[in-house]
This record gives structure tokens, C-alpha cells and sequence, in this order.
């Protein structure tokens, strides 16, 4: 939804690298990683900055105001442009890709500081939130832990224990059908049995778990 919404022309790549901005006092458009929490305070506020360009909060800063008015490049309104799910996916993007929110179990924190040394973000994307694209694939993407489809793969601690070890549950070993879809995908599942140090797993599944209670909640809050 980001890249086609245009937000990477002014975000750079992922929204990773903004581009320059002549006569702001910041010289760039800021990244989602680094700088989006020196913007705003809550995924609503990131809500408010897509849907009307500001927050309802800076929008009555003469400060903010008078810098926006210097800057030669502009953030623009998507209010009339996304709606619905497609603003809610472009929001959840952002607070991925800014690592926000983190979790304060110290387990699941561990968990995800491990996701990121082990790279599971390679192919999951930042904190295990995206389905990035995986030609050949069942659904065509590689499932993020907090997705829909997640349940299915993974039934339980033992099965995302065998994933991770093995690159493969036994459930899916047995099954001819899945077996085929994993092999003909062109991202696979590795297998961390030799990479993963003691407590790794649990603290992967705590990190999880803490996510996916995270999205469920976030699923049920109401929305303007």
C-alpha cells in the first residue's frame, strides 16, 4: 500500500532514507524508522498525519506552520485517496517499519532483539509484521506473525518450535500438498537448529505471542 500510495518518492525505499527537503530546518523528509516518533505520539496521530497531512496537534503550531511553509516539499492529504483497511494497512506499515509499539515483557523483548540477530526480519520484515512478497508460494507472500494466516501454519509452541529448528513442521513434512508449495517457493524457510542459543525459542514464542495479542487488540479499537 506505501509504494502505492507514492509515500517511497518522498520516504526513499521502504521508507527508509527521506529525501532531501531544501529550506526545512531538518534538510529531509523524514524516514519511518528514525524519525517518525519525533512527529507523532500514537498510531492515531500517524492516522491523522496520512489521512490530513498533520496532526490535529501540530496543526495549531505557528512553529510547525511557518517550517512547513519553507520546506519545498510538502506533506500531502490521503483523505479523499484511502480509506478504510487501505488507511489502517498503511498505518500498521508505518509502525513496523518504526519498530513501534515495543513490547515491555522482558521475554518478548528478548524474543524480539533475537528475531532481528537471528534475521528472521529479512523475509518477515520488522518485527515479524509483513508479508512480503514469495513467488511461487501457497498465497504468495511470506506470512507475518501477526497475520491471519499464521494459526494455520503454526498450532502451537511445539509446531513453531519445529519450524524454527527444522524449517518445516512435522505436520507439514507429512502433508504432500504443502510440501510442494514450501519447495517450489522461492523464499524458504531455513533451519536455525545449529544458530539458535538456549532459551531462544521460547523467548521467539513469548515475542509472538506478546504481537499477535497486540494486533488483536488494536483490531477491536474503534476508529474515526
Amino acid at each position: 500500500m506505501a509504494e502505492r500510495a507514492g509515500c517511497f518518492g518522498c520516504h526513499g525505499p521502504g521508507g527508509l532514507r527521506g529525501a532531501a527537503n531544501p529550506g526545512r530546518t531538518d534538510e529531509t523528509v523524514p524516514n519511518f524508522e528514525d524519525d517518525v516518533m519525533m512527529y507523532v505520539r500514537s498510531p492515531e496521530e500517524i492516522r491523522e498525519w496520512i489521512r490530513d497531512g498533520v496532526t490535529r496537534r501540530r496543526s495549531v503550531s505557528r512553529t510547525w506552520r511557518a517550517e512547513r511553509e519553507r520546506g519545498a516539499l510538502r506533506m500531502p492529504a490521503f483523505r479523499n485517496r484511502l480509506r478504510g483497511r487501505d488507511l489502517d494497512d498503511l498505518v500498521a506499515y508505518v509502525m513496523a517499519v518504526s519498530g513501534n509499539p515495543e513490547p515491555e515483557d522482558s521475554l518478548a523483548a528478548l524474543g524480539l532483539e533475537r528475531a532481528d540477530s537471528l534475521g528472521c526480519v529479512g523475509c518477515h520484515g520488522p518485527g515479524g509484521r509483513l508479508a512480503r512478497s514469495n513467488p511461487g508460494s501457497l498465497k504468495g507472500y511470506v506470512p507475518s506473525w501477526d497475520g491471519g494466516d499464521f494459526p494455520e501454519l503454526v498450532r502451537d509452541s511445539t509446531e513453531f518450535r519445529q519450524w524454527i529448528a527444522h524449517g518445516i513442521s512435522s505436520r507439514f513434512e507429512r502433508d504432500p500438498l504443502a510440501r510442494f508449495f514450501l519447495e517450489r517457493a522461492m523464499l524458504r524457510m531455513p533451519r536455525f537448529e545449529r544458530h539458535l542459543r538456549p532459551g531462544d525459542v521460547e523467548s521467539l514464542w513469548a515475542y509472538v505471542q506478546w504481537l499477535r495479542a497486540s494486533a488483536a487488540a488494536d483490531s477491536m479499537a474503534p476508529r474515526p
